[in-house]
């Protein structure tokens, strides 16, 4: 069987699925069951200085469903811990202490003075943690008191603060990054300056779900007011999945390690970030959401794709995407493909046809008793009806071979697609020459 074992930053775990810094991770009860449930590591809820904080006492999540009701996404307003630095500092010392094969790494978020950074991370340190996340990235509340995403939003802040934990501690440094900012790359590149061990991304995205109609204010709802709060869950993957490739593609962050948090629902989802980078996940939404028994479908999940597909570790699939992942100009434009539609699994619902005539290519057509066809000579292969068509593998997309003439543009496919980096057609061959 694959070996699921991880070793993230000199941090050891049976597998490399951990609880992100969030409500599952607040309290010793939540991180025991956790790990008894198989759990390979936790981030611990970010710790702050004391006096410690006050949470709303009211509604603290607002939820996008989708059409079975299912949770897309989880907005929230909640804070960092609102417990007293040392019970939390009580409670990972005897986590640790019980589980000494498990990840625990501890979130921190203090004001950005280095004295505060020296205050809180030898009492951290004490506890025998594995390691520290800074939290620069929770977009409420915290922010606007100059801590979380008000940092990662400002790369010379994360390249100070990472420089200040390198030089107090000896755990390894993780910086976690906001999503909230233009070019993930920058802070990622301060993180790796400042001398961080790592980086974790994303944190939630800033946003209002909703809006209650009724009373005129977002939810959720705190006496009739509302504030704007972070995304998570399965909505904000593509988001998530995108910023790891940019750092594991990039020249200037080659090597740095990722720890992939965003979405992760399914052992697909995981092995995607791992493929794009990651050296593990950190899942949030999705145990808020079934409990953590969903750690098993994820292990065997991951471990059974691994075997079929011949990966023996993590390691071995980890970055094994990010040479695909290109700039849309070095995209092969000498590539052709055509939409197939397979009249048996065909339910004749219609979908490909509405939406291609009315919003694309006018590229299928209706006949007698709704055969629906794709006409060649206009499809563009744009994939939407492959998109829209409630069964699966009904529409497909088929290469057309070198050599046959596209009947949309009546030139020949060209035999060679592997050499479009040079072809002359190509734009960056010509800004190159």
């Amino acid at each position: 069987m694959a070996d699921l074992s991880s070793n993230f930053v000199g941090i050891k775990s049976p597998n490399p699925f951990w609880l992100a810094s969030a409500p599952p991770t607040d309290k010793e009860y939540n991180v025991r069951r956790a790990f008894e449930a198989g759990w390979g590591g936790v981030v611990w809820k970010t710790l702050g200085l004391d006096p410690h904080i006050v949470n709303v006492n009211g509604p603290r999540y607002g939820v996008v469903y989708g059409a079975d009701r299912r949770v897309l996404g989880i907005n929230n307003i909640e804070l960092i811990t609102d417990r007293p630095l040392q019970t939390n500092l009580d409670e990972i010392t005897a986590v640790k202490r019980d589980y000494p094969d498990r990840a625990v790494v501890v979130s921190l978020m203090v004001p950005c003075e280095e004295p505060c950074w020296n205050e809180i991370l030898p009492k951290v340190e004490a506890t025998g943690a594995d390691g520290i996340e800074l939290n620069f990235g929770c977009p409420h509340g915290m922010s606007e008191r100059g801590m979380g995403a008000a940092v990662g939003q400002v790369p010379e802040y994360i390249e100070m603060v990472a420089r200040w934990c390198k030089a107090a501690t000896q755990m390894p440094v993780i910086v976690k990054l906001t999503p909230n900012i233009t070019d993930i790359r920058y802070p990622a590149r301060a993180a790796k300056a400042g001398g961080a061990d790592a980086v974790s991304l994303i944190n939630t995205v800033s946003s209002i779900t909703s809006v209650n109609l009724d009373t005129m204010s977002p939810e959720p709802s705190i006496d009739g007011k509302g504030s704007h709060g972070g995304y998570c869950g399965a909505a904000v993957k593509p988001i998530a999945l995108n910023m790891v490739a940019e750092i594991a593609r990039d020249a200037e962050t080659a090597g740095l390690p990722i720890s992939g948090i965003g979405g992760v629902t399914t052992w697909r989802d995981a092995a995607e970030f791992l493929a794009l980078g990651a050296g593990n996940v950190q899942v949030c939404t999705a145990a808020m959401v079934y409990g953590f028994e969903i750690v098993k479908e994820l292990k065997v999940g991951l471990s059974d794709w691994m075997d079929s597909a011949g990966y023996d570790s993590v390691a071995a699939v980890t970055g094994r995407a990010v040479p695909n992942v290109t700039d849309w100009q070095y995209l092969n434009l000498n590539y052709i493909a055509k939409a197939k539609i397979n009249q048996d699994a065909c339910i004749k619902c219609g979908r490909c046809y509405a939406a291609c005539e009315d919003t694309s290519h006018q590229a299928i057509s209706m006949g007698e008793g709704r055969v629906f066809e794709v006409i060649d000579e206009e499809c563009v292969a744009c994939n939407l009806c492959v998109d829209v068509c409630p069964v699966e593998d009904c529409i497909t997309m088929e290469q057309m071979a070198p050599g046959t003439v596209d009947p949309r543009t009546g030139k020949v496919v060209e035999e060679e697609y592997a050499n479009w980096t040079t072809h002359p057609n190509n734009p960056a061959a010509q800004a190159a020459e």
